[in-house]
């Protein structure tokens, strides 16, 4: 129930496109923008083309919208997460702190298909790395996951420490814990940085672990 009732709040929110022009994907905005395609094939055999666009920078302003055009007119657009109606279904759009974890055609019968990435943007050309790739991608996805499950392992340990040394915390009842590893403020930050690029890396994928991606951001 409480995820229907979510589904339709994300419907009211799409408020009506302004029938602009959709921008061409610029090298520039391999991190700031995702676009994704949706092609679909008409009764009559027209083809309709949907695209997702959305720019990651409107974070800093507390929310990202998505836009969402239909043959390259500006249909609509909402907050995220967004569920966008559609022939034949809908487009839900959903947003992490390193990009997309979801743009998926969803249809009337409950089938859920991935968008296509745009050949230009980021997203593209990881999905051309796996396919001509595929070993080389899977390695990559490997390291990625390694490297966020032993950032929040490190995390877990620095956290249980402070939490049992706090006054008149859980030391009183459990004992105080010493994290066996000790990093100097640098290693932080580089295990900080390493695993917002397995985010980021995963991300370009549509994957995403509230454990473990959430937990970075």
């Amino acid at each position: 129930m409480f995820r229907e009732w979510r589904h339709s709040r994300a419907v009211q929110r799409v408020e009506p496109g302004d029938g602009r022009a959709l921008e061409r994907f610029r090298w520039w905005q391999s991190f700031s923008r995702a676009l994704f395609h949706l092609r679909l094939v008409n009764d009559d055999g027209r083809r309709t083309v949907y695209t997702v666009d959305v720019r990651h920078q409107n974070q800093s302003s507390g929310h990202v919208k998505a836009h969402l055009y239909l043959d390259g007119r500006h249909h609509a657009e909402s907050k995220v997460p967004a569920v966008f109606p559609v022939r034949g279904g809908t487009v839900e759009v959903r947003a992490s702190g390193f990009g997309l974890k979801r743009c998926h055609y969803v249809t009337a019968e409950g089938a859920e298909f991935q968008l296509v990435p745009d050949p230009a943007s980021a997203e593209g050309r990881r999905a051309r790395l796996d396919r001509s790739h595929p070993a080389l991608s899977r390695r990559i996805g490997f390291l990625s996951l390694i490297t966020l499950v032993v950032g929040l392992v490190l995390l877990v340990l620095q956290l249980a420490e402070q939490v049992t040394r706090a006054p008149e915390g859980l030391a009183q009842y459990v004992g105080t814990f010493t994290s066996p590893i000790d990093l100097p403020a640098w290693a932080n930050t580089v295990v900080g940085l390493c695993t917002a690029t397995a985010s980021t890396e995963r991300a370009l994928r549509l994957r995403y672990n509230a454990l473990l991606d959430g937990g970075v951001g």
